[in-house]
């Protein structure tokens, strides 16, 4: 089936704008969702919403044409890929404080304060600059799957450790054009803001995100390596459409990998870029602890008996000898 014709589609969207009363908001606008056969994940608050949902083509262009005709929501920017399903197994719309977690003392207003937009033809010719800094702004498991060529891995978890980690590396950002990026352009929104606010001048942002970049006629995903994290049962997405350089590396073995899996234990759940092969020999578990935790789900799933599990735990503590012997 060719790109054109899929008969499924996968938005990501956000706006900024006041919402009153989320939580009733989200009740009415899940009850509109299922109605119409959307599956997906929506965050409201306060401060606007953001959202990622599939659904046929002709459910997709209901779903924005209300959207659009709503005046809270005049100015919404819809990313449309098109897909051979959903995306998503459940719709879900949830009333939350923020639409991306920052918890600051002081929160920003991105209609108020935010850094420059930059169109995917100025980040990329400003990336080239040897007095920029590019800096990820995505949690370090989304970076390791892909990121653009030479941009700064801040060593975080979540987003929320993102202003500490800038405090704490002020040094190397000082003075410097700073330009940064996310996936859909929604964290950049108050990131760059708070960039400004905190004394950066020169703050510029990706707008409308990685997935925006990738899209582009002009540059193609060009300086892209590897693929895009994304929030849905995909998991990863192509960007770079002129080359494409894997970056990823297998948990186990360090080889080139762009395949995300969970940690099998449940109490854990540590994502870990993983070869079929090696996720059937390490037991989908990131450590013994996890092999042999009583909760592991690959045993679970492939219902491995007490005998199977040690045998093959046995057969890694040999290889694991062997190498170190070695």
């Amino acid at each position: 089936m060719s790109e054109k014709t899929k008969p499924y589609r996968v938005l990501l969207y956000y706006f900024y704008t006041k919402i009153e009363n989320p939580e009733e908001y989200a009740a009415q606008h899940l009850a509109y969702c299922k109605d119409l056969g959307l599956k997906g994940r929506i965050l409201v608050a306060e401060e606007g919403i953001n959202g990622t949902v599939s659904g046929t083509v002709e459910q997709t262009d209901q779903y924005m044409q209300m959207m659009k005709n709503d005046p809270r929501f005049d100015g919404i920017v819809f990313k449309v890929d098109e897909a051979d399903g959903h995306a998503f197994k459940k719709m879900h719309v949830r009333p939350r404080k923020e639409l991306v977690t920052l918890r600051l003392e002081d929160d920003i207003n991105p209609n108020e304060l935010t850094g420059k937009y930059y169109s995917p033809k100025e980040f990329f010719e400003a990336m080239q600059d040897e007095d920029t800094i590019v800096l990820d702004a995505r949690n370090d498991y989304e970076y390791d799957l892909g990121h653009f060529r030479g941009a700064i891995r801040p060593d975080i978890e979540t987003f929320r450790e993102l202003p500490d980690w800038v405090r704490k590396n002020k040094d190397q950002l000082q003075g410097k054009k700073i330009l940064t990026y996310c996936t859909g352009g929604i964290r950049c929104e108050k990131f760059s803001g708070w960039l400004v606010r905190e004394g950066f001048e020169d703050v510029a942002q990706l707008h409308g995100g990685i997935v925006s970049y990738g899209k582009d006629p002009e540059v193609q995903g060009e300086l892209w390596d590897g693929k895009c994290y994304v929030f849905d049962e995909r998991i990863a997405v192509p960007i770079n459409h002129k080359e494409h350089v894997i970056v990823g590396k297998d948990y186990f073995t360090g080889e080139p990998c762009e395949r995300y899996v969970n940690c099998a234990n449940p109490e854990c759940n540590r994502q870990m870029l993983c070869s079929e092969e090696n996720e059937h020999k390490y037991l989908r578990s990131c450590s013994h602890e996890c092999r042999v935790h009583p909760r592991n789900l690959y045993i679970k799933e492939h219902e491995l008996t007490k005998e199977e599990v040690e045998s093959r735990l046995q057969k890694l503590e040999e290889e694991k000898s062997v190498t170190s012997l070695g």
